[in-house]
Formats: structure tokens, sequence, C-alpha cells
């Protein structure tokens, strides 16, 4: 390396190293932001698009370790493009995303010639609208209200989400799990909990879970994380709920039975720096199938109603 040839970033380990701070301090990024920040939901790119898989986990925990209120984030130059300027002295955050190139390679003996796709992790830096001056109104959240959001709107947005997905779900009993080998969900009864909101909450993790049964995405982790698939699954499960609790306005709170993961998944991402943005990856694949159930009942309900609607093409 030549001397003045700067080293290249190890951005998974920026990224894995904030997200063990955050849990080590007891605040898991997919579960808090949208709770104590002016502006809930999903990061935003300046255009308004929703940023998905590990940069939604991690730029919720860098707006949460900075107090950001603000739901968008931005380059330099998209901030220059609208008119505005970041702040001197500003630091900026990683977004990331795999780009890959294709590598052709001789067999020694034979001669043979394969081409492999190889991935790579790549970044750009962003601010956030709140270290940004003169960009239009809509960047800023407005000021917070005290005034509690109106429980039968979100109910309805609770029942319609879980409404469309075909999951068999049982209710009794003392525990929330999902049960792989006979494939249902148990919930304890909705009395069981402090609030609806808190029983959508966990209804959301194990919702996550039943999206990996072997005849839906299939979710398994091999060797790789070996005995730590369990808690690894549980991550997954977790940063799942945290993504249906953004979309439904819920407050996500880190459930007692599954606090005791955390070490575990302390375990995994020190051992393992890509272990977070595979999480997320798959976090963000079950979400999306959840998600999917409630377009196609919508669709089913369009085409009922009138005879020029059309089904969405399959997936």
């Amino acid at each position: 390396m030549r001397a003045n040839q700067k080293p290249s970033r190890d951005v998974a380990a920026e990224i894995t190293n904030l997200i063990i701070r955050k849990l080590e301090e007891g605040v898991p990024p997919w579960s808090r932001p949208w709770r104590v920040s002016g502006a809930g939901g999903r990061p935003l790119r300046h255009c308004g698009t929703p940023y998905t898989g590990i940069n939604t986990v991690y730029l919720w925990a860098i707006a949460d370790a900075n107090g950001y209120r603000s739901r968008y984030w931005m380059t330099y130059r998209q901030a220059e493009a609208l008119g505005a300027n970041v702040r001197r002295g500003e630091s900026g955050s990683l977004s990331v995303y795999y780009s890959s190139f294709k590598k052709t390679e001789s067999n020694p003996v034979t001669g043979a010639e394969t081409e492999k796709n190889i991935r790579f992790l790549r970044h750009y830096v962003v601010f956030n609208a709140d270290q940004i001056d003169g960009l239009p109104a809509y960047f800023y959240p407005g000021a917070e209200t005290a005034d509690p959001v109106d429980p039968s709107a979100r109910q309805s947005a609770i029942d319609a989400f879980f409404g469309a997905i075909p999951a068999d779900v049982r209710h009794g009993g003392d525990r929330a799990f999902f049960h792989p080998t006979f494939d249902y969900i148990q919930m304890p009864h909705q009395r069981s909990f402090k609030t609806m909101d808190h029983y959508a909450s966990v209804r959301a993790h194990e919702t996550t879970h039943w999206s990996g049964g072997t005849t839906r995405l299939a979710r398994t982790f091999g060797k790789r994380f070996g005995d730590q698939a369990y808690a690894f699954e549980e991550l997954v499960a977790e940063i799942g709920s945290g993504l249906v609790c953004a979309q439904l306005g819920l407050p996500n709170t880190l459930h007692d039975n599954h606090a005791s993961y955390v070490a575990h998944w302390l375990g995994i991402l020190r051992a393992d720096k890509t272990a977070i943005i595979h999480a997320a990856a798959k976090a963000e694949q079950a979400f999306n199938y959840l998600l999917a159930f409630g377009s196609d009942h919508q669709a089913r309900g369009a085409s009922a109603s009138g005879p020029v609607a059309a089904l969405p093409a399959a997936a």
C-alpha cells in the first residue's frame, strides 16, 4: 500500500460495533426509535423511498444515538441539489449496498474455466435532515404532541395486517411461540396483555417465525451459525417484529421471554461481523412476505367488486 493511500473502511465492522453497543445499552435499534423520535416509521431517502435491510436498522441506531428526529437521509450532493447545505463539522453516516463482479477461474488440472459471481459490500455517506440547513419544511418533523394515537384507528390497521395472513393462531396458556412441527402459532389470550399494542407486537414476533416455515420461506441457517442458529432465528424474528411495529405505528418493546437471547446475539455479532447484515436481510424478506398477504387480499377484493380489476402477477 502506498504511504498516502487511505486504508479501506471495514463497513461491516462499523455497523456491527454500533449494534453491539446499542444492545449492551439495552436499546435494540429495531425496537426503540419510532417511540422516542419526532417522526415514526422507517428511515427515508431524500426522495421519500424507505431504506431496507441493514440500512433500516443501522440508521435507526444512528438516529437514536444522536437524537435525530427526522426520518430523511441524503448525501451531501443531494442536499445541495435541494438548495440546502450540511452544517460545518457534521459527521456523515454509512448507507450500504451489495455490488458484484464476475471472475473467471481456470482449473489448474483440466484447464476448464468457471465463472464466479463475487459479491462485496459498498457504501456511501449520508446525513440526517437534522444535520442540514435550508431543506423544505416537510423534511423536518413537527413539534411532538402528547395526544395519544386513536386506539380504534390503530386496531383497524392491526386487524387488517394480521387478518390477511393465513396462519393458524391458537389462544390459551401463558406462552407465545410458533410450533414448527404442527405449524401453528400459540398466543396467550388478548386479555393477558397490557394493551392490544403489546399483543400485536408479540404476535408480530411469532408471525415472523411462522414466515420461515418449511412450506413458506424455509428459513434455515445451516452450519454457518451451528448451535447459535436458534438464537439467530430469534434475532431475525425480533427485527421482523420491529419492522411490523414500525409499519403499524406500534410501540415494540423487548419481550421478557426474549431478553435472555441478548447475550447470544452479542456472541453471534462479535464472532461474525456480517451476521447482523444477514439477519436484517432475512427479516426484511419475512416482512415483505407477510405484507404481501395484505396486498393480495386487497387485490382479490378489488377483483370481486369490479369486472375490470386485474390480479397481480405471481411473484
